[in-house]
């Protein structure tokens, strides 16, 4: 009767991890939250929520979440669930997996891309 689902504290304050400027981190980083990066990060990142890479901030290695913005610098394979928006200060280098694409003019995107299909826009193609 009274079993709740106890939410776990990122869920309930809706905290964000975040990395600063002049930080340099060698290593993977592996989140269920969502996560700001200013520094620098030389391994791979995966998350179940949203990766900002900030101005400053880059990363050379692999990238894995659900949604992301990029205002810095990437370097590496990145493969975002949902939607990757390109900020007009960012540089992509390398190979990109999405289900949405935003870039800004100004934006440098030297990369290989595949926007994967949406399961219901093809259904809906389907019935035409």
């Amino acid at each position: 009767m009274f079993d709740k689902k106890t939410k776990s504290l990122t869920d309930v304050l809706g905290k964000t991890n975040r990395i600063v400027e002049e930080t340099i981190i060698k290593g993977d980083i592996i989140s269920q939250a969502d996560f700001r990066l200013d520094g620098a990060l030389i391994g791979n990142f995966s998350s179940k929520g949203k990766l900002v890479i900030g101005p400053a901030g880059s990363v050379i290695g692999e990238i894995i979440c659900q949604n992301a913005d990029i205002e810095g610098r990437f370097e590496g394979k990145l493969k975002i669930e949902d939607t990757l928006n390109i900020k007009a200060s960012a540089i992509i280098i390398g190979d990109v997996t999405v289900g949405k694409l935003s870039v800004e003019p100004g934006a440098v995107f030297s990369a290989t891309c595949i926007m994967k299909p949406n399961a219901t826009q093809g259904a809906a193609n389907d019935n035409e």
